[in-house]
């Protein structure tokens, strides 16, 4: 049977990789498309929206900009809703256990 000190060294070691892994996907990028290809988003692995793209045939070109920075923003207010809501229930889960700041699910 193993002991605390051991099942500690390997949940450290967990965390460790698990927050590794996480800080990789975040530097990732990854481009979603629509209408074949007249609307374009670039998420990064924390599901942040970094760039948005939408045809000047789909919109009036001189309000494009306005309207791209509001869907960017749109988009990243019901992430982050999402990430508490997210937060919210894993406490749940693990009934209000500290994981050590092990932020669950990625």
């Amino acid at each position: 049977m193993m002991n605390i000190q051991g099942i500690m060294k390997q949940a450290q070691a967990m965390q460790k990789k698990m927050e590794e892994e996480q800080a990789k996907l975040a530097q990732e990028e990854v481009e979603g498309s629509s209408g074949g290809g007249m609307v374009k988003v670039v998420l990064n692995g924390k599901f942040d929206m970094k760039q948005l793209h939408i045809d000047s045939a789909l919109i009036n070109k001189d309000e494009s900009d306005v309207l791209e920075d509001l869907i960017i923003a749109a988009y990243n207010d019901a992430k982050n809703k999402v990430d508490a809501k997210m937060q919210d229930s894993v406490s749940a889960m693990t009934g209000g256990l500290n994981l050590g700041g092990l932020k669950l699910p990625f």
